[in-house]
């Protein structure tokens, strides 16, 4: 599997968990009951753990540095994003803090389902924006020589932040949620891409 199938499949999980987190926050304001908070936790800390501190760092280090040293086409989509993957960790408080709020009734459930969808838009445009633009021009840019270097980066099964065993961390991580999600859920693999959401 080459970088780009990587960063796509990694979009798809990270899409379903996001799918998993809003209908469980949208089941709970409308049914007015309260939602499984340790789920909600648990979807939260795989967020930070594979969103934020393995995906994104190999989309920069690797994709977006090559990128920046073939185009200047798209320096400013470059920066944005890349102040978006900082802007997250701000978002994920906001969001972990909501859950906090809402189990100990600091906040209801209606604003704990905005928050919910907030953040679920922000990442859905974020990752619409690298498959849509940053991905077609990487191919279309990037030589076979900086492809064999990125590609190499993304499979390096040796690497102790992004290697065999963290990928095997985050997939018991994942399997844990799915194991926890009612169906049709994540459990039930009734999430679906992204792209493929109402409205998208």
């Amino acid at each position: 599997m080459n970088a780009l199938d990587i960063i796509r499949s990694e979009h798809r999980s990270l899409s379903a968990v996001l799918h998993t987190l809003q209908v469980l926050a949208r089941s709970a304001r409308e049914r007015r009951v309260a939602p499984d908070f340790a789920l909600l936790r648990l979807i939260v800390d795989y967020l930070d753990s594979f969103h934020q501190r393995f995906h994104h760092p190999k989309e920069v280090g690797h994709l977006f540095k090559a990128l920046r040293g073939r185009t200047g086409e798209a320096q400013g989509t470059l920066a944005r994003l890349e102040r978006e993957h900082a802007e997250s960790d701000a978002r994920l408080a906001v969001l972990r803090g909501a859950i906090d709020a809402a189990q100990s009734g600091a906040c209801g459930l209606d604003e704990l389902a905005s928050v919910v969808e907030a953040y679920a838009d922000f990442q859905w445009r974020h990752m619409r924006t690298e498959e849509d633009l940053i991905m077609p021009l990487a191919e279309r840019e990037l030589s076979s020589e900086d492809w064999q270097r990125i590609d190499t980066a993304f499979a390096d099964d040796d690497d102790p932040d992004f290697g065999t065993a963290r990928r095997e961390e985050y997939r018991r991580l994942l399997a844990s949620i799915a194991e926890h999600a009612p169906p049709p859920l994540l459990g039930s693999g009734g999430a679906g891409p992204y792209w493929q959401k109402p409205g998208r």
